[in-house]
């Protein structure tokens, strides 16, 4: 019916204080019940309640069903006095759903007897000695009201609460009943006349007598069934714990392991049970984790017949193992971590053979349902940190394809129109022009080289594939060698050099760091008009060598600032010659810097203009005698 309608399918266990006298064939029927109903696909939920009807309503209600099938017993009400069935209470509960009633020709009315048959049952020697001491104390304290003048009522009220306090402290019911039924007795016995005999001379005493046991018995039964909801109210807050505290302790974990450790610790605060737990990486299951309770009596869990059990639930994601009619030589009852039919793993519980009952096998099915979700969500997010990085990956490799088409054009465009002027026309020109063609080629194809030399460099760096070559290095040497390097258009802007002490040592890869204050200075260049002054300028402080290479052009909006080292970024100023810059040079900067252990910002340089700083780790002069 569900598939037909394309809905779900839940099958409702409504467990009472009468669950307790169950027989053990009633319980078996019981347990062969659900596992049929798991098998064709049903969700099993367990309510608590002494009314079934009001029960399965409430859960309708609250669950949104819509349609309940129901099996009718043979059960029929012997007359109109008699209680209404379990089926026409339901009907008239929930009037406003479809109910399908499926006749049930197997059940009998044998229950009952067995029930009956139950409660007869021996009853604990702890009980008998706590039901006779609340008589003596009943009796004595009557004997007090009795010799201070009080009323036989008052009395019959002691007696009364003796009967509660025995159906609260004791677990048979049949204690409860059996002290309802002695305290008329005893009643008779001490406080009628003749007094010490169980014979009364007025007859009113009946209607007193039958009165009072009906009060008790009513008393007793009252009591017992507060007893038993406030047990079932317990058992459902025990479980409303157990579901939060792991609901919180999954929310905080951020690695499978680590789910899977924090779901087996309250499998085990549940069970006091051996639990085994197998990851799947999608395709099969990985090495067991097998977790121990303090008394455990160290069996095998993962054997080969284990693992081919466990093997079976992640194959076909049912229950087997111990306890189910599927593979029950295991010595574990393995259950799938699964959301929907995805299976995230496989959980087992050592069950030595005893099955769970229906409190703890709802509490397991939630908390390896949290623990799914949990899985579910660790891997949502790898794969969301994966997207993001190949999203990154494809937005860089489009912006570099969109940059070098752009920005390669014009240098590329100059050289070969440079090119092909001088082949047409290189007898026509005079020496100084020819000199000028030549010069701008020279310039253009500097600046490609400069270019792949920076993304050559950024890529090797950022793959870290580049070993530094350190030694130790003189800083002025370094900054003279890179200014021989410079743009020819430096000898348009003035660059001093300066140092903080005559020697300054640095511990680098002198070829990479004469990149970074090539780059550094070409980026001023760039940015600042014809006739600023640039300054590099070397210092040290402690166990570290601060290189500064500064500007007075019109400085970096602070909007700016924290990106000017991303890769691809360029800002909104414009170069000199027209040419956009791919914004690689400042990046490669920063990577080789980090490489070497050191930093580098940028800040203003006052009253106006920008200074790049970086820094660099100290060397120390080696003495070799």
């Amino acid at each position: 019916m569900a598939r037909a309608f394309r809905g779900t399918f839940t099958a409702l266990y409504v467990e009472t204080p009468n669950t307790a006298a169950m027989s053990e064939e009633d319980k078996k029927r019981l347990q062969d019940n659900k596992r049929l109903a798991q098998q064709l696909g049903a969700a099993i939920e367990t309510s608590y309640g002494d009314d079934v009807p009001v029960q399965i309503a409430e859960f309708a209600r609250l669950s949104g069903i819509s349609k309940i099938v129901i099996g009718r017993s043979t059960i029929a009400r012997k007359n109109i006095f008699s209680k209404p069935t379990l089926t026409e209470r339901l009907i008239s509960s929930v009037p406003n759903l479809d109910i399908h009633v499926i006749p049930d020709a197997n059940t009998e009315n044998s229950y009952q007897k067995r029930k009956r048959k139950v409660q007869v049952d021996t009853i604990p020697l702890r009980d008998v000695l706590k039901s006779i001491v609340v008589l003596l104390a009943a009796t004595l304290i009557g004997c007090g009201f009795d010799a201070l003048g009080f009323t036989e009522s008052n009395i019959v009220a002691v007696y009364i609460l003796g009967v509660l306090v025995t159906a609260v402290i004791t677990i048979n019911r049949l204690c409860g009943i059996l002290t309802s039924v002695v305290s008329v007795l005893v009643f008779n016995f001490f406080f009628t006349t003749p007094r010490l005999t169980f014979h009364f001379d007025d007859p009113n005493y009946i209607v007193t007598f039958t009165i009072m046991f009906i009060v008790t018995l009513l008393s007793e039964s009252l009591a017992t069934r507060l007893k038993e909801n406030a047990k079932q109210s317990a058992h459902t807050a025990y479980r409303t714990k157990i579901l939060f505290e792991t609901n919180q302790l999954l929310q905080k974990e951020q690695d499978e392991n680590a789910v899977i450790t924090a779901t087996a610790g309250q499998l085990m605060k549940l069970l006091k049970k051996d639990i085994v737990v197998y990851l799947s990486d999608g395709k099969e299951l990985d090495v067991p984790n097998v977790f121990r309770t303090v008394n455990s009596t160290q069996e095998d869990l993962i054997s080969e017949n284990e693992k081919a059990v466990a093997d079976w639930v992640f194959q076909n994601n049912k229950h087997a193992g111990a306890t189910t009619d599927t593979l029950s030589s295991a010595k574990c009852l393995y259950l799938a971590i699964r959301v929907n039919q995805h299976v995230y793993g496989v959980a087992g519980i050592a069950v030595n053979g005893i099955p769970l009952d229906s409190f703890e096998n709802s509490v397991l099915l939630s908390i390896l349902g949290e623990c799914a979700l949990a899985l579910e969500n660790i891997k949502n997010a790898k794969e969301k940190e994966e997207a993001a990085v190949l999203a990154q990956n494809e937005q860089l490799r489009a912006n570099l394809l969109r940059a070098i088409s752009h920005d390669l054009r014009t240098p590329l465009t100059a050289i070969s129109g440079s090119a092909g002027n001088l082949l047409a026309n290189y007898k026509k020109m005079d020496d100084e022009l020819r000199e000028q063609t030549f010069t701008d080629i020279y310039d253009d194809s500097m600046w490609l080289i400069n270019l792949v030399e920076n993304l050559l460099a950024v890529t090797r760096i950022e793959g870290g594939q580049v070993n530094l070559t350190r030694s130790i290095e003189l800083m002025d040497e370094v900054v003279s060698e890179a200014l021989k390097h410079i743009n020819r258009k430096s000898k348009e802007h003035t660059i001093r050099v300066s140092s903080g002490k005559d020697f300054i040592l640095a511990h680098i890869d002198a070829k990479l760091i004469v990149q970074v204050i090539i780059n550094l200075v070409d980026n001023a260049i760039k940015y600042t008009p014809v006739g600023s002054v640039i300054e590099i300028h070397t210092e040290q402080k402690n166990k570290w060598v601060i290189v500064s290479v500064a500007d007075n052009g019109p400085g970096i909006p602070d909007e700016q600032k924290p990106r000017v080292f991303d890769m691809f970024y360029s800002g909104a100023n414009k170069v000199v010659d027209s040419r956009r810059s791919l914004g690689l040079g400042l990046s490669l900067c920063k990577s080789i810097v980090t490489a070497h252990g050191g930093t580098i910002f940028v800040s203003d340089n006052l009253p106006n203009g920008t200074v790049f700083t970086f820094t660099l780790p100290a060397g120390e002069v080696e003495i070799h005698e």
